[in-house]
């Protein structure tokens, strides 16, 4: 009988709660601040997840992955455990051949498969990170791919590299919107020609209900409208007993002619800047970048804009909606004033709560972002000089969840706002976690709500401001117990 493994260091639970109780020390802090070559739980995911979002928005759209099969299944997973919804993609299956002998006959058998099993209108391909790191060359390798046949000379193969070991979701959701743009407008242009419609791009967003509220407004407006890579029916599609490969998404024809457009609107610059730069060399009509229309201020930006492109006026339904949130926040701002918050998730949308929670008068006391420039540093800094309620606040870039959690037990907030993964700092920390972003992965319908638009800013103080009150009931003694707060 075999002796049984022996640990080669044992450790003893007095010495574990001995660890744990140092890793909430200030000593720990500096040691953890100082961390450059490990990231633990950072705030953003890799660039292939934000490729594929992009890659579904779009109608009949197949994403195709060049890379192995196990990252193509962490992309849809993570894409499916947020929407709850199917993400349906394929791979090429790149195993040991592939890369010690490049890719390319698994992008010729995948290509054909996909095409011929699947009929779809698009398939945007993007790379994970092996064929990144051996070299494969995708524009050689879509040519050949033609000219022996596998895949029709005039389907659309638009394709991106998307590294995993660089950049985050922004940068992949990024690089391929502009990939697929630049497929589909190619000989598209045609000067004095105008749809007389706005091209919106929402940028890096999953969270359907915003695509619902950019909609709904434009449509209130009457502004004549495409929504670039409109995921809204594609993961918030009916359940009426029928799949369906490609619901929703853009419809091909629209994007073509989008290079044709009145004006196009990014609200997303940090998410977008690649995209941007060939819609200001390629596309006609006017170019604009505006803030993410969270809250009141930047929702007035947005709808200004728009009427001021197209002549449309405000209708009176819209200003009677931000009357009725206008209220709502007079209402409720006793319990947001001067709170402080934990913020992070991705650049534009930081930029875009922050600006929320100081409209309401509470302190976006710690900023952070896992993967940021030193532009959005500079950026988020002069915003929260701007308003009494930033001064004293605190911007963390390139910082990641562990870093917060050493933070916020030095020095605590009221609340945090950001995705699933920060629950892990909010548990050993007490703080409450109100969930915004992505990936959102342990409750359900959150992506349904919009949290841009005055409907939008309703929903984000209602959530915030009913959490405290949550707070106070459930923790508050016999005699404060009240029926009225």
């Amino acid at each position: 009988m075999s002796e049984a493994v022996k640990k080669v260091v044992e450790i003893t639970p007095e010495e574990e709660a001995r660890v744990l109780e140092w890793t909430k020390s200030k000593e720990y802090l500096e040691k953890n601040l100082a961390r450059e070559a490990t990231v633990i739980n950072p705030a953003h995911g890799c660039q292939p997840v934000g490729a594929q979002l992009a890659a579904h928005g779009f109608e009949g759209s197949l994403p195709f992955v060049h890379g192995s099969q196990g990252c193509a299944s962490y992309y849809r997973s993570t894409l499916n455990r947020h929407f709850r919804e199917p993400a349906p993609a394929v791979s090429d299956a790149m195993t040991e051949d592939g890369a010690v002998f490049g890719g390319q006959n698994n992008l010729f058998e995948g290509l054909e498969n996909a095409y011929k099993l699947y009929s779809p209108k698009i398939m945007p391909i993007f790379t994970s990170c092996m064929p990144e790191i051996i070299g494969d060359d995708l524009t050689a390798f879509i040519k050949n791919a033609r000219l022996k046949g596998h895949i029709p000379e005039d389907f659309p193969l638009p394709y991106a590299n998307t590294p995993s070991f660089n950049g985050t979701h922004i940068h992949g959701y990024d690089a391929m919107l502009k990939a697929i743009l630049e497929d589909l407008t190619a000989g598209k242009r045609v000067e004095g020609a105008c749809t007389g419609k706005l091209n919106l791009i929402a940028g890096f967003d999953a969270c359907t209900g915003n695509y619902r509220e950019y909609k709904r407004l434009l449509d209130a407006m009457e502004v004549p409208h495409t929504l670039l890579a409109d995921i809204s029916e594609t993961f918030d599609s009916p359940l009426d007993g029928e799949y369906q490969y490609y619901p929703g998404g853009t419809p091909l024809a629209e994007a073509a002619e989008s290079i044709n457009g009145k004006a196009t609107i990014s609200v997303q610059k940090y998410a977008t800047a690649s995209t941007m730069k060939f819609i200001n060399q390629e596309y006609g009509g006017k170019h604009e970048v505006l803030p993410m229309p969270i809250g009141v201020q930047a929702t007035d930006a947005f709808l200004l804009k728009v009427s001021q492109l197209f002549g449309k006026p405000v209708p009176e339904s819209i200003k009677a909606e931000r009357g009725r949130v206008v209220d709502a926040m007079t209402d409720a701002h006793q319990y947001l004033h001067n709170k402080k918050f934990a913020i992070f998730g991705d650049p534009d949308q930081l930029l875009a709560l922050a600006g929320f929670l100081l409209e309401m008068g509470a302190k976006p006391y710690h900023v952070l972002c896992s993967r940021a420039s030193k532009k959005f540093d500079k950026e988020m800094k002069a915003l929260l000089e701007s308003s009494p309620y930033g001064k004293g606040c605190h911007v963390w870039t390139n910082k990641d969840l562990w870093h917060l959690r050493s933070i916020l037990l030095d020095d605590p907030v009221d609340m945090m706002l950001g995705d699933t993964h920060g629950k892990f700092a909010a548990r050993e920390t007490g703080t409450p976690l109100i969930r915004i972003g992505f990936p959102i992965i342990d409750r359900v319908n959150v992506h349904r709500y919009p949290i841009i638009g005055y409907q939008g800013a309703l929903n984000l103080l209602t959530w915030t401001a009913n959490k405290f009150l949550d707070i106070k009931d459930d923790t508050c003694e016999d005699q404060w117990f009240e029926m009225m707060r």
